[in-house]
């Protein structure tokens, strides 16, 4: 229950002349994977945001292996690593059709209130879906 996987098709638009996915693109394919993960958990971001809480990163870390290239079928893996205080973090990794690992990632992100910009505690049903799963 802490590993969630997603599947996500490159588009054209995400790649250079040569048809390989620019850098900066597997960072939305990342953030696709840990929507889908707090979805798959029963957690709708969309209604936390509305309920006054965000979830920003603070910290992240990319480790590009191989590349993935246009039309390419990938399938981005995330798994919950820890929860403390007002953090939260996972590891990510990316692998195309072929199961080879193109990208392996770090990501810590941190409770935020909206009302106050400042770092809080997660919420009840967060605190007790995480004790289900550690």
């Amino acid at each position: 229950m802490k590993d969630h996987q997603i599947q996500v098709r490159v588009r054209y638009s995400e790649t250079d002349q040569m048809g390989v996915v620019y850098h900066g693109n597997y960072v939305p394919y990342f953030e696709i994977g840990r929507v889908e993960w707090l979805r798959n958990k029963g957690i709708s971001y969309k209604i936390m945001e509305e309920s006054g809480i965000a979830l920003p990163i603070v910290s992240m870390n990319i480790n590009y292996k191989k590349s993935a290239h246009y039309d390419e079928l990938l399938t981005v893996h995330t798994t919950f690593k820890s929860q403390s205080s007002v953090k939260i973090e996972f590891d990510c990794a990316i692998y195309n059709e072929s199961d080879e690992l193109l990208t392996t990632a770090q990501f810590i992100l941190v409770f935020l209130s909206l009302k106050t910009g400042r770092p809080t505690a997660p919420p009840d049903y967060i605190l007790e879906l995480l004790k289900t799963i550690e």
